[in-house]
């Protein structure tokens, strides 16, 4: 088996520090980027950290990158989940896109989730994928003005923007056309640090599986996001270009039917 290089961010916790065990165990090369406890240790909150990020996974690379995958993410109800979520996606990416287009065979590959479907904030979204991110935290900061529950809305936007982000760019010449596909995964509820309190309780178990129902196996471990991520980045995939996969347990098609394209 060829061994690859792969940044994983957010490869202290949950969906991210899965995959990034994955690929170690497959005999991978991995260089892990997270705030703390990683290989590369940046805030991707922020233009500079995102800067700081990339050009220390590349030289913790030794300028050779032959995949990403962008797990790093928070659903706090305030705008911070904006510059996470989506900028410190989207422009991390792009910065590593000229490095990864050397490699035989590049991949890009970042975790949206359920939540994209879910009620969000145009504006929030608009303004987003407008590359504006002070406005978008300015939408956000009001959002979550109005209380926690409002203020949720910065997450499920910030996921709507990433996946309708992936559909653009993934055709765009800097990704397409350096022969990058560029893909995304939507996990139902996962069983990490993320959900663990609001797990705790029969009420919020109820809670959550009434807004994502999964009739297929129920809440999954985050191992089993990790294999998809980690196959959507191997050499394997060559074609598939811009799509949201729902690894959701069946929540996806319980809520929305069979007709999506009406």
């Amino acid at each position: 088996m060829t061994t690859r290089t792969y940044i994983v961010t957010g490869s202290a916790s949950g969906i991210g520090a899965a995959v990034a065990d994955l690929l170690r165990e497959r005999g991978q090369k991995v260089i892990g980027v997270d705030l703390r406890n990683a290989d590369v240790e940046a805030d991707l909150s922020t233009p500079e950290g995102r800067q700081i990020a990339a050009d220390r996974a590349v030289e913790a690379a030794g300028g050779s990158v032959d995949a990403v995958i962008a797990c790093a993410g928070i659903s706090a109800p305030i705008p911070l989940t904006v510059s996470v979520n989506f900028f410190g996606v989207t422009e991390f990416l792009d910065r590593l896109a000229p490095v990864l287009a050397r490699s035989e065979a590049p991949r890009a590959v970042v975790v949206s989730s359920m939540a994209s479907l879910q009620p969000n904030s145009p504006e929030l979204v608009d303004a987003m994928l407008a590359g504006d991110e002070a406005m978008a935290r300015q939408i956000g900061q009001k959002l979550a003005d109005q209380g926690p529950q409002i203020g949720y809305l910065n997450y499920p936007s910030s996921k709507r923007a990433l996946s309708r982000w992936v559909r653009r760019a993934s055709i765009s010449e800097l990704y397409a056309g350096n022969g990058i596909p560029l893909n995304a995964v939507a996990p139902g509820t996962v069983l990490t640090a993320m959900t663990r309190e609001l797990l705790a309780t029969p009420e919020g178990v109820k809670m959550v599986d009434e807004n994502v129902p999964m009739p297929l196996n129920g809440h999954s471990e985050p191992v089993v996001i990790a294999r998809l991520l980690a196959w959507l980045a191997s050499e394997e995939n060559s074609h598939l270009a811009g799509q949201t996969i729902y690894c959701d347990g069946g929540a996806d098609a319980s809520l929305r039917g069979d007709d999506i394209w009406s």
